[in-house]
């Protein structure tokens, strides 16, 4: 039973980590190279902003939006 979580072990330190030890040894480099992931993410985020606040502004621009004071039954 030792050996199958050793083997668990193996599995997660030395391939499923080894991506994040290349990104650990870049840093040592270039920060913006080791950071790649964190840009990829803001500008994923950074997108699906942008996406939402238009979306928001076309249903206010026709109207579709309900504003009235009693539009929920806890007002």
């Amino acid at each position: 039973m030792k050996d199958f979580f050793y083997a668990i072990q193996d599995l997660f330190v030395d391939v499923l980590f080894a991506p994040f030890d290349a990104l650990r040894a870049l840093e040592l480099e270039s920060w913006f190279g080791a950071n790649v992931v964190s840009w990829i993410f803001l500008i994923i985020g950074l997108v699906a902003f942008v996406y939402w606040m238009l979306q928001l502004k076309s249903f206010n621009d026709n109207n579709e939006e309900d504003k009235s004071i009693s539009s929920h039954s806890y007002l």
